[in-house]
């Protein structure tokens, strides 16, 4: 039996005005994330990012931290993982 590599787990707040701009960004990395919007009025979105590419990943989100696009980068357990029925 092979073991999962799960990915790791993120929530972040999006500007508004800036939230097309950061999916953009994050599709153009092709296979290094995936982003869903938990909460629109929040703008908050959580990002499930391959266990490859994480240290890439935390560089593009100090960028666009430092650029005001994101704020408030958790990392969290990943939910889906917790989810999983034993088989």
């Amino acid at each position: 039996m092979s073991s999962i590599d799960y990915s790791f787990y993120y929530q972040v707040s999006v500007e508004k005005s800036k939230a097309w701009f950061f999916v953009a960004i994050l599709r153009s990395f092709e296979n290094v994330a995936f982003d869903r919007t938990l909460d629109k009025e929040a703008s908050l979105f959580e990002v499930f990012v391959a266990p490859d590419f994480q240290a890439e990943f935390l560089d593009v989100m100090q960028l666009l931290e430092s650029r005001q696009v994101i704020s408030n980068l958790r990392q969290l357990p990943n939910r889906l993982q917790s989810s999983v029925i034993p088989g």
